[in-house]
């Protein structure tokens, strides 16, 4: 049986004066209850499921808001629509937006969209709640099916880009990124599972880079997460604005490119200097990058894997065999570093980012990626050389200063043949 927005509904005991789902209300003004229940939280992701109450991601993990109902179908599909509506807000109404089409043509396009593939990716304008007086981040919205029926899951992307100074990267390695971004050339990775913060440490060093460089970046994303400002604060006048140095041209799969594959073939003729590829997702990614690092582009991108290692297998798992000699030997000549965090629970409820930086700054590091094939133990020497930073390392790093514990200590460290933890 699925529940209505009144059912099983409690309040909580110190919090008599939060609003609660009620029947018959629109997708807005569910949006604004949930994120009303939501300020003070450290909310990154909301998750909406039909006869379900609304779960949230937080520092402490997964959190349970059962107190403010649960939502029945006809709820979810208000929340979809209301998301759709905010997505057409923010697209530029070219392609195939006409300017002219109604809200509920559009929505209704959506609709049977969904209803074909069974699932919908996009980003929206933020979420207004307390009566119109705050306002959500941006949101990346994934709509889709499962057993319940339909579920959205919201992450909530901020508004202001971080510097790097502020991740939890070291400087030492902060500076090597830096100096990087600042390359004619090569190959740059930025790896890890999802929700380690890849795109925000990405998302750093562009701004950075726009800020420093007279550069063209051109970045390809599904869907865009960070929005890059034309002007900065001036350097020698605080107080006031200037234009930045670099121009940044951001496409949106679905909005700007028709695909992220037509995206990836289009991006070497719009004249950049540097190339933010979202993800490489396949072979045919995966061969852009190497093509334009090869003709003299600077490449960043991101790969689902955790460590040098296992990037390096995963990139070799795209290709047959006879190929991997080839790839390896281009690759040791391009690469230039493989940056792979995580996110990890601290022991002061916050998230703590851990990370391996291995960067192909000498000849012992370019030999170990050209013989990657025969074997990965030279790459695992090289990582723990100076300049380097090992992911066990770096985590028993953290574990000696008090930042996580013994238990996410052994959880996350990668070799398993350590016994000396400290």
């Amino acid at each position: 049986m699925v529940m209505s927005a009144t059912q099983q509904t409690a309040v909580l005991p110190d919090a008599p004066q939060l609003r609660v789902f009620q029947p018959g209300m629109s997708g807005e003004e569910l949006l604004g209850v949930c994120f009303e229940a939501c300020e003070g939280r450290g909310v990154s992701d909301i998750q909406f499921r039909s006869g379900r109450p609304v779960y949230v991601e937080t520092n402490h993990g997964m959190e349970c808001l059962d107190f403010l109902g649960f939502l029945s179908d006809q709820d979810l599909l208000e929340i979809y629509k209301e998301l759709v509506r905010r997505q057409e807000q923010a697209g530029h109404g070219f392609g195939g937006n006409e300017l002219n089409v109604r809200q509920d043509e559009k929505v209704a396009r959506a609709i049977q969209r969904f209803q074909e593939t069974r699932v919908d990716d996009f980003s929206a304008d933020g979420v207004q709640y307390a009566n119109g007086t705050k306002i959500s981040g941006r949101l990346r919205i994934q709509a889709h099916l499962s057993a319940s029926g339909l579920g959205i899951t919201c992450r909530i992307l901020s508004d202001t880009i971080p510097p790097l100074d502020v991740l939890g990267i070291d400087p030492d390695t902060s500076s090597a990124l830096r100096r990087a971004a600042c390359r004619r050339a090569g190959l740059c990775l930025v790896t890890g599972p999802t929700g380690s913060g890849k795109s925000t440490t990405l998302a750093s060093l562009m701004d950075w880079l726009r800020q420093s460089e007279p550069k063209h970046i051109v970045t390809v994303e599904d869907p865009v997460e960070y929005r890059y400002q034309a002007d900065m604060e001036h350097p020698n006048y605080p107080g006031h604005r200037a234009m930045a140095p670099s121009i940044i041209t951001q496409q949106e799969v679905g909005r700007d490119v028709a695909s992220y594959r037509q995206g990836l073939k289009d991006v070497l003729r719009k004249a950049p200097h540097v190339i933010l590829l979202g993800e490489i997702r396949d072979r045919d990614a995966m061969d852009t990058c190497l093509e334009a690092a090869q003709t003299g582009h600077l490449v960043f991108s991101t790969l689902h894997t955790t460590g040098a290692v296992k990037t390096m297998g995963r990139i070799l798992e795209m290709y047959p065999h006879e190929k991997y000699q080839s790839i390896l030997s281009r690759l040791s000549e391009m690469m230039i570093f493989i940056h792979s965090q995580g996110l990890l629970k601290g022991r002061n409820g916050k998230r703590v980012l851990t990370y391996e930086f291995l960067q192909n700054n000498d000849d012992a590091v370019a030999s170990a990626i050209a013989n990657y094939s025969a074997g990965s133990n030279s790459l695992e020497d090289v990582i723990r050389r100076a300049g380097n930073i090992s992911w066990d390392d770096n985590l028993r790093s953290l574990l000696q200063r008090g930042v996580i514990d013994e238990t996410t200590f052994e959880s996350a460290r990668m070799s398993r043949n350590d016994e000396d933890v400290i």
